[in-house]
C-alpha cells in the first residue's frame, strides 16, 4: 500500500461525509475594510488567493496505485501531466464520460464501490502565501470535488470530504507558512457518496468547481443569517440577522463589538444608525451568537420582477475599536409563504415559470464558467422564465448571486438522488426504501441538506429547500425536513418523492409544504388541484419533457394552469441538451451516451434541453416564451379594433413594464403600424383598449391580420429597451372578395400522350411525364427540370424521441403497421383530356407494406391546365386496425437548385399542431438548409403548419408554388426521412443531390411521450 491506509476507509462509510471540516457557512468572503467589502466583486476580496489555474496531474486506476508520497513536497512530480482547474478530467482525456439515467456505473453495493475499477485523480499545486498571517487564519475552499476526495497541505494529512455539490472548507493554519507551500489532492471517482448522486446527467470527476485560500483574523465572523419579514400590509419590514462570532486563537477574546449597516443599492445608509452589540468575552474554540433586529419603514421589495438587492455589511472590531474584518452580503425584502393553495411572494400570488437546469458545458462538463451563467440567466428572462429548479444539486455559488440580481426564484435542491436504489411504494408494497430509511444513511442525508442550506440561505432568489430528487422516501428526508423547519422557518419544503406515498397512504406526507409531481396528465393534474382534498398549492417539478423534437402540449397545461387556483406551475424539463463536444476524423459533433466506447449507458437521454449545448436555441423555446409572456390580449370587438390586454405580471403596473407597437397586416406585407399609449393596468388585471387602425380596402384572396407586440419600456440588466417580450394576432373579420376565377377557356391547348408504360402531357412551355407503374412524374419547364419525382401518399417520418422513447411507444406500433416500409401499388391509370385545355390522370393505389394485409386505398386526380398549373387531389381509405399516422400528404422531389424557400404561415421557425401557440403566421423568406433542425439524434424536423401557400424556387427564381386547398402543413429536406432515421448524429446524415418537398394534409403532433403523457388525442392523425 503506497499511502497510508488510515486515510483510505471514510469513502465506503456513509457515517463520515467529511473529517476536519469546517462547519458550513453562506458564501461570503472576509474583508480588511469598509471600502474592500464595498468595491469587490461577489466572492471576491484583498484576502483571497486563487487556486484555479494549472495543477500537476496523474490519473491511476484506484486509490491503491497512487505513488508513495506523493503529495510530499519533494515528491518529484516532473512525469505528471499539467491541467487546468477546475475541470473534469474526462473532458482534458483522461478516462471515459460515462452518462447514465437511472443506473449505477458499477454493480451496486452500497456503501462499497469497486476496488480496482475506481479512478484517482493525484493533484499537485505550489502556491506563495505573501500575507503577513501574524494573529491570522488562512482557510482553504473546494468548491466542488467529485465525488470525494484527500487532502494534504505540505505532506501533512489535513482532511477528507464527500458531497460533491457544496464547499468543503478547511482551517490550513497550522499547515502553512509564508511563502511557498505545496497542496496535494487526491479525488476519487467513486464513493460511498456515489449512490446518492445518481442524477440523469454525465458522471463527470475531478475539481470541477474554485479552489482557493482566505485569510481571516483569529477572531472572526464565521457566518450570518439574515432573514427578512412584512407586516400584515406588507408594507414595513423587519431585518433580523444572526451573527456568528468564533474564537479560533488559544486565548480568550475580550471586548468585541460587531457593526450591522444596512445600505440601498446606490450606497446610502437605510437605517437612521448602524446596529451594535459587543462580545464581552469569546473562549478560544467557542462561537458566539449575535442577534440584530430592526424595523425597515417602506423597504424596496425583491422579486423576479424587480430583483431589488440592498448591501448589508458586518464590521467585527477589536477592543480598541479597530475593525478586525468586514463582511458583505446582498439581501432582498422577500417573503416567502404558502396560503389558500397558493405560493406567495410578498403577499402575492405567483405562478412558477420554471425549468430545470443542469451545470452543463458541453466542452469543460460539470465546470461551467462565470460567462455562461450570465448567458443562461439572461436568456432565461428573454424567454419569460421566472424560475430555475437546480436539478439535482447545488449549483456554483455564483448561480445564486445571478439569480438574485437578475431575478430568478429559485428551487435548491439537495445532492440526493439514490433513483437506483429507491423503492417507490405502490399499494400493498412495504414502506421500505434503501437508504432513505436506513439510519446509516442519516448522516449523510443531514450533511447534504444542511450544507445547502447553511450556504444559500441569504439568497432572495431562493424561494423553497428541496430534500432531493428521486430517492424513494423514509425518515431521513423527513429528519432533514424537520431540521430545515426549525432552522428556517421562512421558506417551504419541497420533495416530489413525498407524493409517491399517496399511492399507498391516500396522503402526501406533512414534511413537505407543497404537493410536487412530475409528468402528470391533465387529468391527474386536474384531480389534484380539485378532487385531492388538500390546501397545499401543487407544481409539477418537472414536465414537458424537451428530447429532441418536443415540447408539445404546452398550451393545454398552461390554460389549466391559469384556470385552477392551486396550481402554481411547472417546470419545464429541461434547460440544455447534456451534449459533449467531440471530434473525429476532423468532424466535431455533440456526444450523447454511448459515443464514448462506455458499455453501460443510457443514449440520448440527456438530450431534453430546449436550448442545444451551446445555448442556441431550439424552436421549442419560443412556444415557452409565448406561453409564459407577461402580456396577452384577447378579442373584444375586432372590426372596431377592441381587444382585451391582461397584465400578468405579478407586481408591475402595465405602463411601467412594456410599451405596445401594434401593425396591420396583408397576409405578410405591413399596411399600417403604430404605437398605442399602454393602459395603467395593475397586475392581474385586464382592460379594454382600441387600437386606431384604419379598415382597409379589401383585396381579393387577402387575409388582414391585427399584431401587437409587447416591448420592454425601459433597459433591464438581461435586455435593452424596446426587446420584445410578447405579442398577440388576430386575424380580422374584413371580408375580401375572391379573387377573379382563371379563365380556362383563354388557356393554351395542351396535347395528351400514352402508352403502356407512361402518360405525357404537354403544353405551350411545360411538359409532365408520368409513369403508370409509380405514378412518379417528372414537370419540366421551358426545358428545366422543377419536379422530378412524386410520392402519392407519404405516411412516415422520422420518429422523434417522443415517438420513439425506450420502452417503444408510437414508433413501435408504427413498425408493426408496416408504415415504415409500404409500398405503392398503382393500377389501374386512365388518363383524358377534358377539354383541350385540361388533361386529367386517375389512378387507384394501394399503399401497404410488403405482405401486408391492412393499409390504404387511394383515389388520385391529377389535372394539368394549359397555363402549367396541375392539381392534386387525393381520397385516402384506410383499413381498419391500423394505429394513428405519422402523417399523411404527399412529396415532390426537385432538384438540388430550388432551394430558395417563401411560404405564407406559421413560422419563422418550425412548428406543429400542438407547438404552434410562439409562430405568427406570415410570410416568411428562409432556405432548405435552415428548415433543418439538428438535433442532437436525427428525427423529423422543419415542419410548418397553417400553411397557405410554399414556393421553393432557384437563384434566378425558378421553381414550384404549392397551394393548399385550406390550409397545409410542409417541410423540405436534402434527404429522406429514412435517412434522418438511419443517422446518430446529424453529420452521419446521408445528404442527397436533391430535395424532397412534404405538403402534408396533416403531421401527428409532439406531445411528450419520451417521459410523460403521449400527444393529445386532438392532435392525432386519426385512420379514418
Amino acid at each position: 500500500m503506497s499511502v497510508d491506509p488510515r486515510y483510505l476507509h471514510e469513502y465506503e462509510n456513509p457515517l463520515v461525509v467529511g473529517v476536519n471540516r469546517e462547519p458550513p457557512r453562506a458564501s461570503f468572503i472576509p474583508h480588511p475594510d469598509r471600502r474592500s467589502a464595498l468595491e469587490s466583486d461577489f466572492l471576491e476580496s484583498p484576502w483571497k488567493l486563487s487556486l484555479n489555474g494549472k495543477w500537476r496531474f496523474k490519473l491511476v486506476k484506484n486509490p491503491s496505485e497512487a505513488p508513495e508520497g506523493f503529495f510530499k513536497p519533494d515528491f518529484d512530480d516532473s512525469s505528471w501531466d499539467e491541467v487546468e482547474v477546475p475541470s473534469n478530467w474526462q473532458m482534458l482525456g483522461y478516462d471515459k464520460p460515462i452518462y447514465l439515467n437511472i443506473r449505477y456505473p458499477f454493480p451496486p453495493n452500497p456503501p462499497y464501490v469497486p476496488r480496482e475499477d475506481n479512478p484517482t485523480g493525484l493533484y499537485r499545486r505550489w502556491f506563495k502565501l505573501e500575507w503577513d498571517l501574524t494573529g491570522k487564519r488562512v482557510f482553504m475552499v473546494f468548491e466542488g470535488v467529485d465525488s470525494a476526495f484527500y487532502l494534504w497541505v505540505n505532506g501533512r494529512y489535513v482532511g477528507y470530504s464527500e458531497g460533491s455539490r457544496t464547499p468543503a472548507e478547511f482551517d490550513v493554519t497550522p499547515y502553512v507558512h509564508a511563502g511557498e507551500n505545496l497542496v496535494a489532492v487526491m479525488v476519487l471517482r467513486w464513493s460511498d457518496g456515489s449512490y446518492l448522486e445518481d442524477q440523469d446527467m454525465w458522471r463527470l470527476s475531478g475539481i470541477y468547481r474554485d479552489v482557493y485560500l482566505y485569510l481571516a483574523p483569529e477572531v472572526r465572523i464565521r457566518d450570518f443569517f439574515a432573514k427578512t419579514s412584512f407586516d400584515e400590509a406588507y408594507r414595513n419590514a423587519d431585518l433580523d440577522v444572526l451573527v456568528k462570532v468564533r474564537n479560533y486563537s488559544g486565548e480568550i477574546k475580550r471586548r468585541l463589538s460587531v457593526e450591522v449597516e444596512l445600505l440601498d443599492d446606490e450606497g446610502r445608509p437605510v437605517l437612521e444608525k448602524p446596529l451594535r452589540d459587543h462580545i464581552w468575552e469569546v473562549k478560544p474554540g467557542e462561537e458566539v451568537y449575535l442577534r440584530f433586529k430592526a424595523r425597515v419603514r417602506e423597504p424596496h421589495k425583491w422579486s423576479a420582477e424587480d430583483p431589488y438587492l440592498y448591501k448589508l455589511l458586518i464590521t467585527l472590531r477589536d477592543s480598541e475599536g479597530k475593525v478586525l474584518e468586514v463582511v458583505r452580503g446582498f439581501i432582498g425584502f422577500r417573503q416567502v409563504e404558502v396560503r389558500n393553495g397558493q405560493i406567495l411572494i410578498n403577499g402575492v400570488p405567483v405562478l412558477l415559470k420554471g425549468v430545470n437546469r443542469h451545470e452543463h458545458d458541453p466542452i469543460r462538463g460539470h465546470a461551467v464558467t462565470r460567462e455562461l451563467m450570465e448567458e443562461d440567466v439572461k436568456l432565461l428572462k428573454r424567454l419569460n422564465f421566472n424560475a430555475v429548479r437546480t436539478s439535482h444539486y447545488p449549483n456554483h455559488p455564483y448561480w445564486y448571486y445571478l439569480c438574485d440580481k437578475y431575478g430568478i426564484y429559485v428551487i435548491d435542491e439537495a445532492n440526493i438522488e439514490c433513483h437506483g436504489l429507491a423503492n417507490y411504494q405502490r399499494p400493498g408494497e412495504p414502506v421500505v426504501n434503501e437508504p432513505a430509511n436506513n439510519p446509516e444513511w442519516l448522516p449523510a442525508f443531514m450533511d447534504r441538506v444542511v450544507r445547502m442550506v447553511e450556504r444559500d440561505k441569504n439568497h432572495p432568489c431562493v424561494i423553497m429547500w428541496s430534500l432531493g430528487n428521486e430517492s424513494g422516501y423514509g425518515f431521513n428526508h423527513e429528519a432533514a425536513a424537520a431540521w430545515i423547519r426549525g432552522y428556517d422557518p421562512t421558506r417551504p419544503v419541497h420533495y416530489e418523492g413525498a407524493t409517491h406515498v399517496l399511492r399507498s397512504r391516500g396522503y402526501v406526507p406533512r414534511s413537505v409544504d407543497v404537493i410536487s409531481v412530475m409528468y402528470p396528465t391533465l387529468e391527474y393534474l386536474d384531480w389534484l388541484a380539485t378532487e385531492l382534498r388538500d390546501e397545499r398549492p401543487v407544481i409539477m417539478c418537472e414536465y414537458a419533457h424537451s428530447m429532441g423534437n418536443s415540447t408539445g402540449n404546452l398550451k393545454e397545461y398552461w390554460d389549466l394552469i391559469r384556470k385552477r387556483r392551486r396550481l402554481c406551475g411547472g417546470f419545464i424539463w429541461d434547460w440544455v441538451d447534456q451534449g459533449l463536444l467531440k471530434e473525429e476524423g476532423g468532424v466535431k459533433y455533440y456526444a450523447y451516451g454511448g459515443d464514448f466506447g462506455e458499455e453501460i449507458h443510457d443514449g440520448n437521454f440527456c438530450i431534453n434541453g430546449i436550448v442545444f449545448p451551446d445555448r442556441t436555441p431550439q424552436p421549442a423555446v419560443w412556444e415557452c416564451k409565448k406561453i409564459q409572456q407577461p402580456v396577452e390580449a384577447t378579442p373584444v370587438n375586432l372590426e372596431e379594433g377592441v381587444v382585451r390586454i391582461e397584465n400578468r405580471y405579478d407586481f408591475t403596473r402595465l405602463d411601467e413594464a412594456v410599451e405596445i407597437w401594434w401593425e396591420l397586416r396583408a397576409d405578410g406585407r405591413v399596411l399600417q403600424s403604430g404605437r398605442i399609449e399602454t393602459p395603467p393596468i395593475e397586475p392581474h388585471k385586464s382592460a379594454e383598449v382600441r387600437i386606431p387602425f384604419k379598415k382597409p380596402e379589401p383585396e381579393p384572396g387577402v387575409e388582414y391580420w391585427l399584431v401587437l407586440r409587447y416591448k420592454l419600456a425601459r433597459d433591464t440588466p438581461w435586455a435593452e429597451k424596446g426587446f420584445e417580450v410578447g405579442w398577440s394576432q388576430f386575424k380580422l373579420p374584413i371580408a375580401a372578395p375572391e379573387p377573379e376565377p382563371l379563365h380556362v377557356s383563354e388557356m393554351p391547348p395542351l396535347e395528351l400522350e400514352e402508352d403502356g408504360r407512361e402518360v405525357r402531357i404537354a403544353g405551350k412551355d411545360f411538359t409532365l411525364t408520368l409513369d403508370k407503374a409509380t405514378l412518379s412524374f417528372k414537370y419540366e419547364v421551358e426545358g428545366r427540370t422543377i419536379v422530378k419525382g412524386f410520392n402519392p401518399l407519404e405516411v412516415w417520418r422520422a420518429p422523434t424521441d417522443n415517438d420513439a422513447p425506450p420502452w417503444g411507444g408510437m414508433a413501435r406500433r408504427w413498425r408493426e403497421a408496416g408504415f415504415d416500409r409500404v409500398a405503392h401499388r398503382v393500377g389501374p391509370v386512365s388518363a383524358a383530356k377534358l377539354s383541350p385545355q385540361v388533361a386529367e390522370v386517375k389512378a387507384r393505389v394501394r399503399t401497404a407494406p410488403p405482405g401486408g394485409e391492412r393499409g390504404f386505398t387511394s383515389y388520385v386526380r391529377l389535372r394539368a391546365y394549359g397555363n402549367g398549373d396541375l392539381r392534386i387531389s387525393i381520397d385516402v381509405y384506410p383499413d381498419e386496425g391500423l394505429p394513428p399516422l405519422p402523417r399523411l400528404g404527399i412529396t415532390l422531389t426537385l432538384p438540388r437548385e430550388y432551394s430558395r424557400v417563401i411560404y405564407y404561415g406559421r413560422g419563422p421557425h418550425e412548428n406543429y399542431q400542438d407547438r404552434k401557440q410562439g409562430a405568427m403566421i406570415g410570410v416568411y423568406n428562409t432556405t432548405v438548409d435552415e428548415m433543418f433542425v439538428p438535433y442532437l439524434r436525427p428525427q423529423e424536423c422543419g415542419n410548418r403548419t397553417d400553411v397557405r401557400w410554399a414556393a421553393l424556387r432557384d437563384e434566378e427564381g425558378w421553381g414550384l408554388l404549392a397551394i393548399a386547398a385550406h390550409v397545409m402543413e410542409f417541410s423540405a429536406h436534402r434527404c429522406t426521412p429514412h435517412d434522418l432515421e438511419a443517422a446518430r448524429h446529424p453529420h452521419e446524415i446521408k445528404w442527397r443531390d436533391e430535395i424532397y418537398l412534404h405538403l402534408d394534409y396533416k403531421q401527428r403532433g409532439l406531445g411528450g411521450a419520451s417521459c410523460g403523457p403521449d400527444t393529445l388525442p386532438q392532435y392525432e392523425v386519426l385512420p379514418e
